[in-house]
């Protein structure tokens, strides 16, 4: 009789920790998935790729909710999880290499209208940056973290993250001052 009694309380402790993670989680969704999802699809450039990525960010989140101790950190955590899912992707995918050089291949994919304004000549400057410039930059502007968080999430030192998002800004500022990487004439 006993068992049986003991056995009812545990299921109902049970339960109910699974209608708290399960709130928990669902306002962790609510509150973060744009964010996450607009770095994802910074990170990659492609809106199914993101969506994925996105995904699978939130579903490892929900099997490690229990590991998130502040929720003022989730942010932060879900972003790691982002950037560790978007790495796997590259450990999956086997490439094919070719001898062209980037720079000689045609972009078909974009529109006349689209290269034209600044939005778009400004995504592609910072996609050119180097990946060790344009993930601290993407961090700041996308995820807005501060240079402490993004020194955290990188695991580097505050100084360097900072040396990083000066030398990314200069370099877009010299591409904005440079009239030939902008398709303008002197002439």
């Amino acid at each position: 009789m006993f068992q049986k009694i003991r056995n009812k309380k545990s299921d109902a402790s049970v339960l109910s920790d699974m209608v708290d993670k399960q709130r928990r989680y669902d306002s962790l969704v609510r509150a973060l998935h744009t964010d996450i999802y607009r770095y994802a699809f910074w990170l990659c450039g492609d809106k199914h790729v993101a969506e994925d990525i996105t995904q699978e960010t939130f579903l490892r989140a929900w099997r490690a909710l229990d590991s998130l101790k502040d929720d003022k950190a989730a942010k932060a955590w879900l972003i790691t999880i982002l950037r560790r899912e978007n790495a796997r992707r590259f450990e999956r995918k086997q490439f094919d290499y070719s001898d062209v050089e980037q720079e000689q291949l045609e972009d078909v994919f974009s529109s006349s209208n689209e290269d034209e304004t600044e939005q778009y000549w400004l995504r592609r400057q910072i996609g050119k940056l180097d990946i060790e410039y344009r993930e601290p930059l993407l961090l700041q502007l996308i995820g807005g973290f501060s240079g402490d968080e993004i020194a955290d999430l990188l695991e580097l030192n505050k100084n360097t993250v900072m040396t990083r998002l000066f030398r990314a800004r200069n370099q877009l500022k010299d591409a904005l001052d440079s009239p030939e990487l902008r398709g303008q004439s002197n002439g």
